[in-house]
C-alpha cells in the first residue's frame, strides 16, 4: 500500500534522505528570514536558552531548511534552530536551499511541527484552517497531504467554534480535547464558559464533565416538561428557593447531581449521585478535603 505523501515528516516533503551538514550552504544569519507561515506562535524560553548552549558548544548539527527569495532567504523548517543559533550569536548557520512554492512551505511548517515538536492543540487548528481558507483545499484533501486521519483535521479545527477563554484554557493545557469536545455540544456561549470554569477550578476528569453536562441537561429538561412542582419530600411541600439554591450549589460543588429531601421537620436527608467507582472517589476527595 502507498504511503500518504509526509507520512514519514518532512523528509517525504522534501526528498532525499540525509545530507552531511559539509555539504549545505553556510548562510549568514542576517540574511535569513522568519517562516511567514510558522503554525507555532509561542516557545519556551528555557528549551530555548538550552538549546542555545548546545548550539554554542557544538554548532547546528541539522540544517535549517530555506528558499531562496531574491538575495535572501525564507526559513520553511528550523525555526527553534533558528532562534537558539541567534541567542548563541552565529554568524552564519547551514541552510539546505530547497526550491518550494507557498503551498510546500505551509505543508513543511505544519509538518515539522506536528511530527516533531507537538504544538499545542489550538496553534495546529490555527495552521490547519489557515492551510484550508488559503489553498480552497477540504479536510480530507490536507489529511492526505500530510499524512493524518480526516477526523484529526475536523475535530482540531472545530476546536476554534468554541468560546475564546475556552480556547485559551486548552491553549494553556488547563484543558483536554476530550474535555473541549465536550463542552461544543454546548451552543450557549456563557454556560460553556461558566463550565469550562467550573472543570478548571474543581479539576475535573473528562467522564465527570460528562456526567455534570448530562445531570444539568436532565435537570433542564424536566424543568420544561409541563413545570412541575420540585417538592422537598415532606406532606408535598414545594421546594423553597434557599433549598433549592443550595442543591445547585453542592451540585457546581461536587459536579454532580444532588438533592435534599426534607422527612420531617428540621430533619431529611441529602441523595448524592455517581456513576462509577471513579466518580465516588472523586466526590469523596473533594468532601473531604472541606
Amino acid at each position: 500500500m502507498e504511503k500518504r505523501r509526509l507520512g514519514r515528516g518532512l523528509d517525504a516533503l522534501i526528498g532525499g534522505g540525509t545530507t552531511a551538514v559539509a555539504d549545505m550552504d553556510q548562510v549568514p544569519l542576517d540574511r535569513i528570514e522568519h517562516n511567514p507561515y510558522q503554525p507555532r506562535k509561542s516557545f519556551d524560553a528555557d528549551e530555548l536558552a538550552s538549546l542555545s548552549a548546545s548550539v554554542k558548544e557544538v554548532g547546528i548539527l541539522q540544517p535549517l531548511v530555506a528558499r531562496q527569495v531574491g538575495d535572501r532567504f525564507q526559513l520553511i523548517a528550523g525555526e527553534r534552530r533558528l532562534r537558539a543559533a541567534q541567542q548563541a550569536g552565529l554568524s552564519k548557520v547551514p541552510v539546505r536551499v530547497v526550491d518550494f512554492n507557498d503551498q510546500q512551505v505551509v505543508e513543511a511548517a505544519l509538518v515539522e511541527n506536528i511530527q516533531r515538536t507537538d504544538l499545542n492543540p489550538i496553534e495546529k487548528a490555527h495552521g490547519f484552517k489557515d492551510y484550508l481558507d488559503r489553498f480552497g483545499l477540504n479536510h480530507e484533501q490536507l489529511a492526505h497531504r500530510i499524512g493524518l486521519a480526516r477526523s484529526t483535521i475536523t475535530n482540531l479545527v472545530n476546536l476554534l467554534e468554541l468560546a475564546p477563554e475556552v480556547q485559551e484554557g486548552i491553549r494553556l493545557g488547563q484543558l483536554s480535547e476530550a474535555h473541549a469536545k465536550l463542552l461544543k455540544g454546548i451552543k450557549n456561549r456563557e454556560r460553556q464558559v461558566a463550565l469550562f470554569k467550573q472543570v478548571v477550578s474543581l479539576g475535573l476528569s473528562v467522564k465527570a464533565t460528562e456526567t455534570l453536562i448530562r445531570e444539568q441537561k436532565d435537570g433542564a429538561g424536566e424543568a420544561k416538561r409541563g413545570g412541575a412542582k420540585e417538592t422537598n419530600g415532606h406532606a408535598g411541600e414545594p421546594k423553597t428557593a434557599h433549598v433549592k439554591s443550595l442543591e445547585d450549589e453542592l451540585r457546581k460543588k461536587l459536579a454532580t447531581h444532588v438533592e435534599i429531601r426534607q422527612t420531617g421537620k428540621d430533619k431529611g436527608h441529602f441523595l448524592i449521585h455517581f456513576e462509577t467507582n471513579d466518580d465516588f472517589q472523586r466526590i469523596l476527595d473533594v468532601l473531604q478535603r472541606g
